[in-house]
């Protein structure tokens, strides 16, 4: 079954002196991943140590005579997302050819080796894509366009509209911002700096005898036990510390990880990164010593790969002060993730900062709560503090600044630079701050126009639901959030459907009997933007209905499509017919409450 297991850094994979070819089977699913996918990998990598553990791959062996083909299995993602990135590299490093030593040029070279088989002096692609939404049409592009792969390929038909052209140029932004950052760096080093961070990444090469033995293998996997975690490591060392006191203090544990969380393993590491970061000054200080000049002995930043380090050392120094003061804290963290039984004024708006993903400011808050009598802190300061904070993630989440990379540092800078301040002046302080770093408006404004559900479904959706909390009244309020399951109920609908396979009184509609190219373009133009999306309960219902249909659909008697009451919907309803022009007008009216909404 398995013929073959090694852990392997990634310039190994990609090694220059091998001939390996990878190939993603037809049968599998195309790229999927997105911003958030690409950011975690990014993050994940560059903030950790050297040797990140990126997971697994499965191959199947399909060599010939000559070559080692690989088809992967499971792992694509990773592959096509690593290919992306690294052709970003190149591609940026190049611009700096003519300020390079010969070492660095030979380092250039050899990263265009590792991106490609080689036949004499051609390049050919090394990582083959499956045939689905033009992905691997998308992927020669990239790779001929920046000098990677010796054939010419023309651009394809609404190559910048699609994931993999999306991938390329978002790992472009994240490596310019990088230089952008490090003024007093030469630029050439710090590209050369986050590539070898990536090829040192590590992934556990599995090659199988047959894709039988390879989807057997990838299902044994996915319904594995669950490891062992930091946490459960960070407890035993606890309970190994404490003797005599080893019962009480593991109720004290399980204390801590019920109000944070039982179930939950990644709020509760969350919770201990985000503690020792938001009082890393304080719990620093127990380890300063004259000959160890460092500001933060313990770490600079408590990191997955930091974390069992850090508990270690305050866990050894003293077991129960560490554990009183997580108790401690741990309340208060309850209250951020909404596992407290108490209700505060501030509580609605903690509700929405999770929802728009404004965990990284739980660093902040936590500080906040725990601090809020010495801080002179009432709770009207506390809910406004946590509605900036909301416009903060919003605009930032919308424009993509500041990069997620950086929230970290930002939220714990914050915290260093309120401690001369009180009640409201905290509150401005945060502002400005926040406010310093943020997107302009009209950085923020051409994003709300643009394509944003495509790029940012999450988001979206919370915008959305945003206008319709702000404008809906009492009487036709409706709880968009709630689940059923693990899904949303209420769920975005796009009113010009969004399928390739445009239906044809929709063609008819939107660019003219019989034009479906026309329509095609249209489509995609506009599908994604606000204009065109609504929210509905029943989109399963709806889907490529014509818009009489949707606009008017019912069931036992209950109107389901857009004469649901939403206010979201009253100038969808009173339409007749729905067009390009209704499109980008409604788009006009909801951007311009938007800008009004999230303005500081």
């Amino acid at each position: 079954m398995i013929k073959h297991l090694d852990q392997m850094k990634v310039s190994q994979i990609f090694s220059i002196n091998g001939n390996s070819v990878y190939s993603i089977p037809k049968y599998q699913r195309e790229y999927t991943w997105g911003y958030s996918e690409w950011s975690t990998l990014f993050n994940d990598v560059m903030e950790n140590e050297e040797g990140y553990f990126l997971g697994s791959f499965i191959c199947v062996n399909t060599s010939s005579l000559g070559t080692n083909n690989l088809e992967i299995i499971d792992g694509q993602q990773r592959f096509t997302t690593l290919m992306l990135l690294f052709t970003a590299l190149y591609t940026k490093l190049k611009q700096y050819e003519d300020k390079m030593d010969e070492d660095e040029k030979h380092d250039l070279i050899n990263l265009r080796y590792e991106l490609t088989n080689r036949d004499k002096k051609e390049f050919r692609q090394r990582l083959i894509l499956q045939k689905q939404n033009s992905n691997d049409e998308d992927f020669s592009y990239v790779l001929s366009s920046n000098g990677i792969i010796s054939e010419t390929k023309t651009e394809p038909y609404w190559f910048g509209n699609r994931r993999i052209a999306r991938a390329f140029r978002y790992f472009a932004k994240l490596i310019n911002d990088k230089i952008e950052e490090d003024k007093n760096t030469r630029p050439i080093d710090d590209l050369f700096s986050i590539k070898d961070k990536f090829e040192k990444a590590v992934l556990v090469g599995i090659e199988v005898d047959s894709a039988k033995s390879a989807y057997m293998l990838f299902e044994s996997l996915n319904n594995r036990g669950v490891p062992l975690s930091a946490i459960d490591l960070m407890k035993n060392t606890l309970i190994r510390f404490a003797g005599d006191e080893a019962d009480s203090c593991y109720n004290q544990w399980k204390s801590i990880l019920t109000n944070i969380g039982p179930d939950d393993y990644s709020v509760q590491e969350r919770f201990f990164r985000q503690y020792y970061n938001a009082f890393r000054s304080e719990l620093n200080n127990p380890f300063k010593t004259p000959e160890d000049k460092r500001e933060y002995p313990l770490a600079n930043l408590a990191t997955r790969t930091t974390l069992l380090d850090i508990y270690e050392a305050l866990i050894k120094r003293d077991h129960q002060k560490i554990l009183m003061d997580l108790h401690e804290k741990s309340y208060y963290y309850a209250i951020l993730v909404n596992n407290s039984d108490k209700e505060f004024v501030y509580t609605p708006a903690l509700r929405n900062l999770a929802r728009i993903g404004g965990a990284p400011s739980y660093i902040l808050l936590l500080y906040l709560l725990s601090n809020q009598k010495a801080l002179d802190l009432q709770d009207e300061q506390i809910n406004r503090i946590v509605k900036t904070l909301i416009t903060f993630f919003v605009r930032r989440n919308v424009t993509d600044v500041p990069p997620t990379r950086k929230l970290i540092l930002l939220f714990i800078d914050i915290v260093g630079k309120i401690h001369d301040y009180t009640g409201n002046g905290i509150a401005d302080s945060i502002l400005e701050q926040l406010k310093a770093v943020s997107a302009p408006d009209t950085q923020f404004e051409e994003k709300l126009r643009g394509p944003i559900y495509e790029e940012l479904t999450d988001a979206t959706r919370f915008i959305l639901c945003s206008i319709e909390e702000k404008y809906s009244t009492k009487e036709i309020h409706t709880d968009l959030w709630i689940r059923n399951n693990k899904q949303y109920v209420w769920t975005i609908e796009h009113i010009f459907p969004e399928g390739e396979n445009i239906p044809d009184p929709w063609v008819t509609m939107i660019a003219g009997e019989g034009k479906r190219d026309l329509a095609n373009e249209y489509r995609q133009k506009y599908v994604h933007t606000l204009g065109n999306l609504t929210i509905t309960g029943y989109n399963s219902n709806l889907s490529n209905m014509s818009f009489e249909e949707k606009r008017d659909r019912k069931k036992d008697g209950k109107d389901i499509g857009y004469r649901n009451g939403l206010y979201l919907n009253q100038d969808v309803v009173s339409e007749d017919n729905w067009t390009i022009d209704r499109i980008t007008a409604r788009t006009d009216k909801l951007v311009k409450m938007l800008l009004e909404m999230y303005s500081w």
